[in-house]
């Protein structure tokens, strides 16, 4: 696969694909996405938003959730706040997320099946990595979002003049629902 979208991706830099989706490096709505990385949405959820290339920053991730107020997606959301203009943030859900009901258990026996040897867990955990949490799941996709919008909106480093919104999206319709 990886052979095959290399063979393409010299054939859209030659071709010169690229020049229908130029733009800068600031969002011209000034808007950021926390959303999940869902294959359903990758192009739905632009769509269903009236968004174009240009238009927002998307920062993804399992579940489209903030479990942590000092992970990759606060510090996303900081630079898009204070290096790029960003002023307003739609943490966006959807229905029939794989991170709902996700099992810590379950996917630690996934690794070690996939071979992650028992002493490197064992040192996870050692280090004071609750693998436990951190690889659970949520059972409520609506009060994840809630949490994930509460945790950003009073972040002790995000300014209060940002409007930060929950939502959930229909995986299937695209349909946006206000929390």
């Amino acid at each position: 696969m990886i052979d095959d979208i290399m063979r393409h991706n010299r054939e859209f830099v030659a071709t010169e694909g690229y020049r229908q989706f130029e733009t800068s490096k600031y969002p011209e709505k000034r808007l950021a996405i926390v959303t999940c990385m869902d294959t359903r949405l990758v192009q739905l959820l632009p769509a269903a938003l009236g968004l174009r290339n240009g238009d927002f920053k998307i920062i993804k991730n399992a579940g489209g959730t903030i479990t942590n107020p000092f992970d990759s997606t606060v510090r996303s959301l900081l630079v898009a706040v204070y290096e790029l203009g960003v002023n307003e943030i739609m943490v966006i859900g959807h229905t029939e997320c794989g991170v709902q009901g996700m099992n810590a258990t379950e996917m630690l026996h996934l690794m070690k099946e996939r071979g992650v040897d028992e002493e490197h867990i064992s040192l996870m955990r050692h280090c004071g990595i609750d693998l436990d949490s951190w690889l659970q799941g949520f059972t409520d996709t609506a009060e994840a979002v809630r949490e994930t919008v509460d945790l950003v909106a009073n972040h002790p480093l995000m300014p209060k003049d940002i409007r930060v919104a929950g939502y959930i999206m229909d995986s299937h319709t695209g349909e946006l629902t206000s929390l």
